[in-house]
């Protein structure tokens, strides 16, 4: 097999692969022996049918197609290796030439990763927020546990803010009343903002028993994204009885004795909370000052690829709601130009950083070992709902140990930026993050995007 690359621009190249007839014997004797188990033909067994009758009863196209089709991945995988090109996302693979017992000719064009200069990440310096938790942050935490021990009880007055009420609704649209627009007996929070737009208004005022229309753009359903009119009839009206603020309210919703110990519990919460959203800001602040020191040039095709998959991701769970793009957008309060152009920006940063941080493992020749493989394993499957033997055996059978070492080869890296960095507070004192696991704080154990490894190869040749 001989191969050569053209290289098309900064991030593409195109293969030109030619292989000998003889080469391809192996794949033309699997192809032969697969069609013979799967045809059936009087007077031979099934896998016993001789090449010459598959010849004779589906021609040798179909035979030499499949032997191609089977051969591609690995001669295109072969061409790679031999020219040691680091590849991301899938070939473009066009046979440009074939003759029967003479030779195969194919191209792929495929994106690699950019060539770039590494910055200089040691001695990034960068300011971070102070680590503040005030009375008034303790006492919102407090007022939360103090709801989830109070209880509900009937009041016979009008719905007031913060009431909790069955209702009874009903949408239509111009005059016709909808399938899924009916809904009896529906348990709501007054204020929570969980429904339909112009609900509290509607409600809040009236007494069990009375009705209030209005108008809203349905969210969900058939008809997401529309208009309706909407009545809302109040059923019972309950109010939320909270607890007395003192040491029985402490035993009864902590393991602590008195009021003081429960608040000073709940500000060393508080404070942890906020040194680990601090050691995110400090990650996301020195990452993005290593990442505005360098042009990347970014492949254009596999951007595109990771866009249109993280789209068809949100459709999956737009369609799993019952809700359509407009409906879902009107929800977020996000026009879908501002939501595209954000996607866009996302996964741009995302694979830039991904570049870098690669790079650097390179340089520093940073290695990923059992247990640390175990350990980043046992994190992901953590968050994925899956036992670690499970998580493990999902990721060996899709091919992805490759992915998940590229995962921990970059969280090594970055911790090696955090820990050449100066990070101060607001208040000019330097923030210790030894003892943060900051790499692995924010969007998953891999904040940076899917790994942009090299894809299996699975198209068919045309």
């Amino acid at each position: 097999m001989k191969s050569a690359v053209e290289t098309l621009d900064p991030t593409r190249v195109r293969l030109t692969v030619e292989v000998p007839f003889a080469e391809l014997k192996p794949s033309l004797d699997t192809a032969y022996k697969r069609i013979a188990e799967q045809v059936t033909v009087p007077g031979f067994r099934k896998g016993k049918v001789p090449p010459r009758i598959i010849d004779q009863r589906l021609g040798r196209g179909a035979v030499l197609e499949e032997a191609i089709n089977s051969a591609l991945p690995d001669l295109y995988g072969q061409a790679v290796q031999e020219n040691r090109l680091e590849v991301v996302g899938r070939p473009e693979v066009e046979v440009t030439e074939f003759v029967d017992g003479d030779q195969l000719k194919f191209t792929a064009e495929v994106d690699v990763r950019p060539e770039f200069e590494l910055p200089d990440y040691k001695g990034v310096e960068v300011q971070v927020d102070d680590v503040e938790v005030s009375d008034a942050d303790v006492d919102e935490q407090v007022q939360a546990l103090r709801k989830r021990f109070g209880t509900l009880t009937g009041v016979e007055r009008a719905v007031q803010d913060g009431d909790y009420v069955t209702i009874d609704l009903l949408a239509t649209i111009d005059g016709e009343e909808l399938e899924d627009g009916t809904a009896s007996a529906v348990s709501y929070e007054v204020g929570s903002e969980s429904m339909v737009d112009g609900l509290d208004e509607a409600i809040i005022g009236k007494s069990a028993g009375e009705s209030a229309e209005f108008v809203s753009t349905l969210v969900g359903g058939a008809h997401a994204g529309e208009q309706a009119d909407i009545k809302v009839t109040v059923g019972a009206v309950k109010a939320r009885e909270l607890p007395e603020l003192d040491d029985e309210f402490a035993q009864m919703a902590s393991e602590f004795d008195t009021l003081e110990e429960l608040r000073s519990d709940v500000r060393s919460r508080l404070e942890r909370a906020r040194k680990f959203e601090q050691g995110a800001q400090a990650r996301d602040k020195v990452l993005e000052s290593v990442l505005t020191q360098v042009e990347v040039p970014l492949p254009a095709k596999t951007v595109e690829a990771e866009i249109a998959w993280r789209n068809e991701q949100l459709d999956e769970q737009i369609q799993r709601a019952g809700m359509t793009r407009e409906g879902f957008f009107k929800l977020q309060d996000q026009e879908p130009e501002a939501f595209a152009a954000d996607l866009d920006k996302q996964v741009r940063d995302g694979m830039k950083a991904q570049f870098v941080l690669d790079r650097l493992a390179d340089k520093e020749e940073l290695s990923v070992n059992q247990a640390e493989l175990t350990q980043h394993l046992i994190e992901r499957a953590s968050g994925s709902g899956l036992s670690p033997d499970q998580f493990a055996k999902q990721v060996v059978d899709s091919g992805q140990v490759p992915a998940l070492v590229g995962e921990v080869r970059r969280g090594k890296a970055l911790r090696l930026i955090l820990e050449n960095a100066q990070v101060k507070d607001a208040s000019g004192n330097t923030v210790d993050l030894s003892e943060l696991d900051t790499p692995t704080l924010g969007e998953g154990p891999d904040a940076f995007g899917r790994e942009l490894g090299d894809e299996h190869y699975g198209h068919d040749h045309a």
